[in-house]
């Protein structure tokens, strides 16, 4: 699965060894398309391949050798071929040949060009059931190894991915063929038990517009109607199961069924659920919006289907055992990394697809009972009673005075214990109580340049202690101003660069706006650098800048107490820098999705990455190499220190209830630690559509199955963050009013607290009439 290049220097190394590698067991067949003696042709019925040296250096062989069952051999004995041996068929491995693979009806093939026939000729060796997809993928990179030494006449060693990238052939398409019964066909294993083994009395949920199946019925359906010719990246027997919302279980439709992964060209995946390749249950294009969630010790694949509708239903496929789990979980996975990356999977680097399947193996698991039932909401223990848990929402403190504006960011002071919620070209003050309510203070009016032109500010951030407020006009790229908030008055107009537009801009600490810091991190969509508004003229500071030329789309930033910046971009990669006007020291490879927001722990020890639908924790300590101990802010990553990350995913059966309550889909919004000085992370907080959610570090680390808990608004929420200095207060902004609530008030996921939305005002009496 990956190119490891010890294992090749290991293969490669052992000079007095002919065979560098070796498929024990497959069909060899000869593809004449045009050929009026039939299309294809059976060469061997069982049969080996190698990749074998040669005595020119620099120069290797594809070599298949049949295999003959007992007997064969003296029928065999005088009978030749075109090449005058029966036993073997010998090609040079040279990029002439094409030499590719696919997986298709659940089986690896490799073709290559017939270079002594018609131009569409071609041979394809049809791997045996058996054969393992890592064996697959380690065939075909030492075959572009080879491809490269022969071409350069010098070491594979030398050559980069890219550089083996331009053997790596994916057309044409290998062309399906008919073929006999291999006699080493793999035995089904025998199924294991149903989730949910009464189905005689099953009826569909009035919630769910999936197909639920009763004893004796079949499910109406057409006939499969999927291409023979689309290659299949994977197919294996499943067990169907339905998810239920009336009754939060998983109830079993069907246990003889077959789950392909298709490729459709042009980076497009697609998930089929069949009936023995009769008729179809569901299909499904492979998207980040299927939530998809591994569960290995149920042998389960939980995942949501969308309707015409748009609205998710939560499926759940379970497999005979872990190699066709894990078969699955490589094709699917290969599938969404190529649809979000259209680029070929093995374009990342070895370490880089480690990081990636780790991601996703680390994903936020569902809970299953005693009797194997999968359950939705269950948790491995309650929350703790919090002490604040008494404070009510009486707080939402929002002026009702019949503007059309609606609120958009929320910025929480960190000295000033005051709360600022931007509203078109308005900006709403809120002061912290000591008894954790929200009061209305003020309303700075009509924010405007310094020569009058009023603008709604794109980005703002508290600066100087609280003292003062950096806002961006989103028509004007180059520049940022500075608003007194004593005054409610832009001050000072800051131009960053003539030619570098400023996108984003945080502290120079962690804990900057506690200070009167006055530089600040700026970036554009390839360059990093500081601002300084003490210099004369363009206040990008020359020496510290880091431009980089190719197309990087930064799209967040991020730092740590001491300075170190973590970089995040659309692409979904994330670079970790000490300090400016360097190289990275780390860079974390994208899973695909592009990220919105970033965040990093006090110390730099966790990072947090948002995307549309998902959030990325990632540890940034190493704990074993020679840089053991030391943060990859510090020290590149080693390939022995790779760093750990965690995907925090919301079940998918969550997914399916948000998602029928909201007729939206996910859309998180930017992620936070609770954050304060001397103040260890201990939760997270983000929002999509009308649900908030925090997870519970410690639970996310030792792996609760939902260490998350939601409180649900009769509205959207625009924006989020805890209390500075607290992890029992968050601050939450609604289109017309701002709230601070306890966090000990949110639920555990059930259908109960998903459907029913909190009060925003329990009493009116405590509102503010002050128009905002």
């Amino acid at each position: 699965m990956f190119m490891i290049r010890n294992v090749s220097k290991l293969l490669f190394g052992e000079t007095s060894k002919q065979d560098l590698l070796q498929i024990d067991s497959g069909q060899l067949y000869l593809i004449r398309p045009r050929s009026p003696k039939g299309y294809s042709e059976c060469i061997f019925k069982e049969s080996a391949a190698f990749i074998r040296r040669t005595s020119t250096p620099h120069h290797y062989q594809l070599v298949v050798q049949r295999v003959f069952e007992e007997g064969e051999e003296n029928l065999q004995e005088d009978s030749e071929d075109e090449d005058g041996d029966v036993n073997d068929r010998v090609f040079l491995l040279d990029e002439s040949l094409h030499f590719r693979s696919v997986f298709r009806d659940g089986q690896a093939v490799f073709a290559w060009n017939d270079l002594l026939g018609d131009p569409d000729d071609t041979f394809e060796f049809v791997c045996d059931t058996a054969t393992q997809p890592g064996q697959v993928n380690t065939f075909e990179i030492v075959a572009m190894q080879c491809q490269f030494e022969r071409k350069y006449k010098r070491s594979y060693e030398s050559a980069t991915d890219a550089d083996l990238e331009q053997f790596s052939f994916s057309t044409p398409p290998i062309p399906p063929i008919v073929r006999p019964t291999s006699p080493k066909a793999a035995q089904e294993p025998t199924p294991t038990p149903p989730l949910k083994n009464d189905v005689s009395h099953t009826k569909g949920s009035r919630h769910n517009p999936g197909i639920v199946r009763t004893e004796g019925e079949k499910p109406e359906q057409n006939k499969v109607e999927y291409q023979q010719d689309l290659p299949i990246l994977t197919k294996e027997l499943v067990e169907l199961h339905l998810y239920d919302l009336d009754s939060g279980t998983f109830i079993l439709q069907d246990s003889e069924l077959e789950a392909y992964v298709f490729d459709n060209g042009g980076w497009k995946y697609t998930l089929e659920v069949a009936q023995l390749g009769e008729r179809l249950w569901l299909t499904q294009a492979i998207v980040p919006d299927i939530s998809p969630v591994f569960n290995f010790d149920y042998l389960s694949f939980i995942f949501n289907a969308y309707q015409d509708d748009h609205i998710p239903v939560s499926w759940l496929l379970r497999f005979r055992d872990m190699p066709s789990l894990e078969r699955f979980q490589e094709g699917l996975m290969r599938g969404l990394w190529e649809h979000l990356n259209e680029t070929s999977w093995l374009k990342a680097k070895s370490d880089d697809r480690d990081y990636i399947v780790e991601a996703f193996q680390d994903i936020t698991m569902t809970d299953v009972s005693e009797d194997g039932e999968v359950e939705s909401g269950a948790e491995d223990d309650e929350d703790e009673e919090d002490p604040d848990n008494s404070l009510s929402d009486e707080n939402a403190q929002f002026p009702d005075d019949g503007a059309q504006e609606e609120n958009s960011q929320l910025a929480v002071g960190t000295k000033s214990d005051r709360s600022f919620v931007i509203r078109g070209n308005r900006i709403g003050v809120f002061k912290h109580t000591p008894s954790n309510h929200l009061e209305f203070s003020t309303t700075i009016n009509k924010v405007q340049t310094p020569k009058g032109k009023a603008f709604e500010p794109k980005k703002v951030m508290l600066h100087t202690g609280d003292t003062s407020m950096i806002l961006q006009d989103q028509s004007n790229a180059h520049s940022v101003f500075k608003m007194d908030i004593e005054t409610g008055k832009i001050v000072d107009e800051w131009k960053i660069h003539d030619d570098i537009p400023i996108i984003n801009y945080v502290p120079q600490n962690k804990f900057a706006q506690l200070t009167n810091e006055q530089t600040f991190i700026g970036h554009s969509k390839n360059a990093i650098f500081r601002v300084d508004p003490r210099v004369s003229g363009n206040k990008m500071v020359d020496s510290e800048l880091k431009q980089y030329v190719s197309k990087n789309d930064f799209s967040a930033a991020a730092t740590t107490e001491k300075g170190y910046i973590a970089v995040a971009s659309n692409k979904g990669d994330i670079r970790l820098f000490d300090r400016l006007g360097i190289n990275a020291k780390s860079h974390l490879p994208a899973l695909g999705d592009p990220i919105v927001g970033i965040d990093v722990s006090a110390d730099g020890r966790w990072i947090l990455a948002t995307c549309r639908t998902y959030l990325l924790l990632v540890d940034a300590k190493q704990e074993t190499g020679k840089n053991a101990g030391k943060l990859g802010f510090e020290k590149g990553f080693g390939k022995d220190a790779k760093p750990k990350p965690r995907r925090l995913a919301l079940a998918p059966s969550h997914v399916a209830q948000f998602q029928h309550e909201t007729k939206m889909p996910l859309s998180f919004t930017v992620a936070k630690f609770n954050t304060g000085l001397n103040t260890e992370e201990t939760s997270i907080v983000a929002s999509t559509g009308p649900f908030i959610i925090t997870w519970d570090l410690r639970k996310v680390l030792r792996g609760s199955k939902e260490p998350y808990s939601i409180r649900r608004y009769s509205e959207d929420v625009k924006a989020d963050n805890f209390r500075f200095g607290s992890d029992k207060s968050v601050i939450v902004a609604l289109p017309q009013q701002v709230d601070m609530v306890a966090k000990g008030s949110f639920k555990k996921a059930t259908r109960q607290s998903i459907a029913t939305p909190v009060k925003q005002l329990r009493s009116r009496s405590s509102i503010v009439n002050t128009p905002y």
